[in-house]
């Protein structure tokens, strides 16, 4: 599992990775809770935070992609983590790692009564996991303001002409 620092690669090769807070309350929780999985929905407030649902209880379909099993030393079972469809075209260049933090956070995930949240923390893939993953870089091309007369919005040949 990686440090979850972020920035940091990991050393593994894994698309979700723990930091060591969150699989204790990992294990804390699947005390309580039984064998556990989380899901990454996207939107705004706690959609955008990862949620932690007893396995199964979250039911998971064509809309959604595995990401991957955290193993959590510990635990008879790994924790399977989903993200829906439209989230992972905005995340799949990149790695997660989910930590948790002091907060409430929502009242569906099992960690809310705690008194914590879980949340992700992101930093790039890097080109060796791009390949790994089997995930294209994409085309970079260059920001800033166009070159006057070049692009799509070039003007035409109208002048305009100014009288004194």
């Amino acid at each position: 599992m990686g440090t979850g620092r972020p920035g940091e690669p990991s050393a593994s090769r894994n698309r979700v990775d723990l930091t060591g807070e969150a699989a204790d309350l990992l294990r804390r929780l699947t005390g309580v809770h039984g064998p556990l999985m989380f899901h990454q929905s996207g939107g705004c407030c706690d959609g955008s935070s990862p949620m932690c649902y007893p396995a199964g209880e979250f039911l998971t379909s064509d809309a959604d992609v595995h990401l991957g099993d955290l193993a959590v030393e510990g635990l008879d079972e790994p924790v399977s983590f989903w993200m829906s469809v439209s989230q992972y075209a905005y995340w799949k260049l990149t790695h997660l790692t989910v930590g948790v933090v002091k907060g409430r956070g929502s009242g569906f995930s099992v960690e809310a009564p705690e008194g914590v949240r879980f949340l992700i923390r992101s930093r790039l893939l890097t080109d060796d996991e791009l390949a790994a993953f089997g995930i294209s870089a994409p085309e970079l091309r260059p920001v800033g303001p166009r070159r006057p007369g070049s692009g799509p919005t070039a003007p035409t040949s109208r002048r305009r002409s100014h009288s004194p």
